[in-house]
């Protein structure tokens, strides 16, 4: 069974960083497609970026040239390393898996993270 556990998320203040963390057990990601998501309260998922196979980055409009992922296969990890962050940042980020699709958009839930929680005060 596939494994996804997320950390480094916590509180920061608007302006601040983060960098999260998605460690994958079980699994070879070199041969997936990965991506972060986020959850807030009354809004639905949002995409944040996914990382083809071949490494090739998508990220959603409201983190462009904010955000930045990437990933060590080596490591089995993915990252998000998140700069001038918003209170709208605000939700519970997790990471997902999918030898399929590959958007932020449609990419299926099967395999996902418990998500961590970051907050972002004004």
């Amino acid at each position: 069974q596939v494994q996804l556990v997320e950390s480094g998320g916590g509180s920061v203040q608007a302006g601040g960083s983060l960098r999260l963390s998605c460690t994958a057990s079980r699994i070879d990601v070199s041969r997936y497609c990965m991506g972060w998501f986020r959850e807030a309260p009354d809004k639905e998922r949002e995409g944040v970026a996914v990382v083809s196979r071949s490494d090739i980055t998508v990220y959603g409009d409201s983190v462009k040239g904010r955000f930045s992922a990437s990933k060590d296969n080596a490591k089995s990890t993915l990252y998000l390393q998140m700069n001038s962050v918003k209170p709208e940042d605000t939700a519970i980020y997790y990471c997902a898996v999918s030898a399929t699709v590959c958007s932020l958009t449609n990419f299926p839930s099967r395999y996902r993270g418990q998500g961590t929680q970051v907050t972002v005060s004004s």
